[in-house]
């Protein structure tokens, strides 16, 4: 009898976090249709999560496409996608599109880079109710909680990325780049090393190169990890504060209109939360801390002030016991 060779450690773990991200998504509701995406870069990430969710999608029955964004960014662009969508073939996978974009818009070239590759991907989905699934690593989640905290934008910020927030999926938020990038080696895959991240004029990969590797030699190590708990742990409690925050909002709900007595008796960071969904139901966008504070003092600390000029031309007011969004007097 001949023993099977062992498997890689590094494609064993990737499998198994594909494995249970697919279980946790099937128990909600999702993957009813048999088609599963995959997002793919070219670099490590992407490719060893391309290689796992394949191996993991042909036992489940599943058709798994792969996706390849070109931005466009940089020479050669194209000729890095075309490897990517054969390597992508060679491992199996159902049908593999390369999907150009235009990057424009505000926010500098990373944000609208963002912006084109989600909006790429959602749009390319092999069937309205599928998954796509990203190559965010721990690592990763650990420079989106520094960004967060370095911005001073609450906890949901710090919370990190979701695990599962359809149709986005990303189930290496527990697997390191070290990780992934022995699972490509183990597998004979040649990831493509994107110059942009080793650009220092991006505030990610200083984080990257600069603050956790420090944070690690500082803190003696596993502070990735630490953060990565951190996010997960918040993201908990976020969800459960959110629900209780919607109750509270649909009590208070009196047409457009938010009753001032119902939102006085509850905590401030519930009622903050309520307003803040009542205000983008209205339209209010780029909504600041401070502004969503003065909307709060309204109910929590009455003087009978004047109104909170938002974004978008519009003022939040008090009148006859109830909060309203009227558009400003030109």
């Amino acid at each position: 009898m001949t023993d099977r060779p062992a498997l890689d450690a590094s494609v064993a773990a990737v499998r198994t976090a594909v494995r249970r991200l697919l279980t946790a998504a099937r128990a909600e509701g999702h993957l009813d249709g048999g088609d599963l995406a995959v997002a793919v870069s070219g670099g490590a990430d992407s490719l060893a999560l391309a290689a796992g969710a394949q191996h993991v999608a042909a036992s489940a029955g599943l058709r798994l496409h792969g996706l390849v964004v070109d931005h466009g960014l940089q020479a050669g662009s194209a000729e890095v996608a075309r490897r990517a969508a054969e390597q992508l073939a060679g491992l199996g996978l159902h049908r593999v599109r390369v999907l150009p974009v235009e990057v424009t818009g505000p926010g500098g070239p990373e944000a609208a880079a963002r912006r084109a590759r989600y909006a790429a991907l959602r749009s390319a989905l092999p069937t309205p109710d599928a998954l796509v699934l990203l190559g965010h690593t721990r690592d990763d989640q650990a420079e989106t909680v520094l960004l967060g905290l370095g911005r001073g934008s609450g906890p949901r910020s710090i919370a990190g990325m979701r695990p599962l927030d359809p149709p986005l999926a990303r189930p290496l938020l527990g697997v390191s780049r070290a990780t992934t990038e022995a699972a490509c080696a183990a597998l004979g895959l040649v990831p493509w090393s994107d110059p942009h991240n080793a650009d220092p004029t991006f505030t990610r990969v200083r984080l990257r190169t600069e603050a956790l590797p420090l944070l690690e030699d500082v803190l003696n190590h596993g502070v990735a990890d630490a953060l990565a708990r951190t996010a997960a742990q918040l993201r908990e409690d976020c969800d459960a504060l959110d629900a209780l925050a919607d109750d509270l909002f649909a009590e208070a709900t009196r047409g457009d209109t938010l009753d001032v007595a119902v939102l006085a008796g509850a905590p401030a960071a519930l009622r903050r939360r309520a307003l803040r969904g009542w205000l983008r139901g209205l339209g209010v966008r780029q909504l600041t801390d401070a502004q969503l504070r003065s909307v709060d003092a309204l109910v929590g600390e009455w003087r009978g002030q004047g109104g909170v000029w938002l974004p978008g031309g519009l003022v939040a007011r008090r009148a006859h016991g109830r909060l309203c969004v009227d558009p400003t007097e030109s």
